[in-house]
């Protein structure tokens, strides 16, 4: 569902019944224009300014089922207090060559915009002074202590921008109870054509977190495990369902103007397809969870605090 918002602060009660309802919510004009052409100068500035000589020129990759596959070197594993860059796996040529200027063969910028980068940081901070502010919506969801873990810029480039299978966000952000929430904002407008997000509304209350992306033992590289933890949020609204399927048919494309914002519950699932076309769908994400000592941080999960902690909104 989508909703124009011209709030200086949370959500309505409209929207938070949108929400619990549908596991997303698309709020439109959530930035000003203004602030969408800041956040994507600051992009372009990073994407200019990164040096590939001393690059390791790791490649982003989601991975299967078992997360062999999902990106775990160690320059990824120590993104989490730094701005890195993952490279698109079809930015590359048969023999390993970039064929792409590096501009156009960047798959995400991350993840820790939200602290480092001056214009993503004032964001977090308060919204842009005419839109809503992150830490009002947050706790009009029901957060008492929401705290930012992770940010990225992800560009879903012209050609080769990569499909991401179904997936839920608290299979990689793990709290014990789930209490993962996205914030996604459109830099450029996202269409079917080129890729934009599709959701299975209504998921969030029956689809369970049952496995977890985590470091393997001795820290170096990922693998998926099965989550032996809760796997749903507290409350009596969810739950497994029997006979209940994630039907490919069901997911419903979330077309969006750049300046819009999409909330998207840890545990819906989503996806997007590849970019195939010639236009580009850079975004900006965020997700926060739960601080409150009755949520457990893993300390198996892929992405660990930085010596400060993760920032409050």
């Amino acid at each position: 569902m989508a909703v124009t918002s011209h709030l200086a602060g949370g959500l309505t009660a409209a929207q938070v019944a949108s929400f619990n309802r549908d596991g997303y919510l698309i709020i439109e004009d959530a930035l000003s224009p203004a602030t969408v052409r800041s956040l994507l100068d600051e992009t372009h500035s990073l994407l200019g300014g990164l040096n590939l000589e001393d690059h390791p020129m790791t490649r982003f990759s989601t991975g299967g089922d078992d997360g062999e596959d999902h990106v775990g070197d160690d320059y990824f594993l120590g993104s989490g207090d730094k701005v890195r860059f993952f490279f698109e796996e079809d930015a590359f040529d048969a023999r390993g060559n970039l064929a792409k200027p590096k501009e156009r063969a960047i798959n995400k910028i991350g993840h820790y915009l939200h602290a480092l980068s001056p214009p993503f940081a004032a964001l977090l901070g308060g919204g842009d002074g005419g839109g809503i502010r992150p830490g009002a919506v947050a706790r009009s969801l029901g957060f008492r202590d929401p705290r930012c873990l992770q940010s990225m810029v992800i560009c879903k480039q012209p050609e080769i921008g990569g499909a991401v299978p179904p997936h839920q966000d608290s299979t990689f952000l793990y709290t014990d109870p789930p209490s993962a929430v996205g914030f996604w904002y459109a830099l450029e407008d996202a269409a079917l054509e080129n890729g934009c997000l599709s959701f299975l509304p209504g998921s969030h209350k029956w689809a369970p977190i049952s496995k977890r992306l985590v470091r393997k033992a001795g820290g170096t590289g990922t693998e998926m495990v099965p989550n032996e933890g809760p796997r749903f949020p507290p409350g009596e609204e969810y739950g497994e369902r029997a006979g209940v399927l994630a039907r490919d048919e069901d997911y419903v494309a979330g077309e969006v103007k750049a300046g819009s914002l999409v909330l998207i519950h840890g545990n819906l699932l989503h996806k997007s397809e590849k970019n195939v076309s010639q236009k580009g769908r850079i975004i900006y994400t965020f997700h926060i969870i739960e601080g409150v000592d009755d949520r457990k941080y893993d300390e198996r999960n892929w992405l660990q605090p930085p010596a400060e902690g993760f920032t409050k909104l």
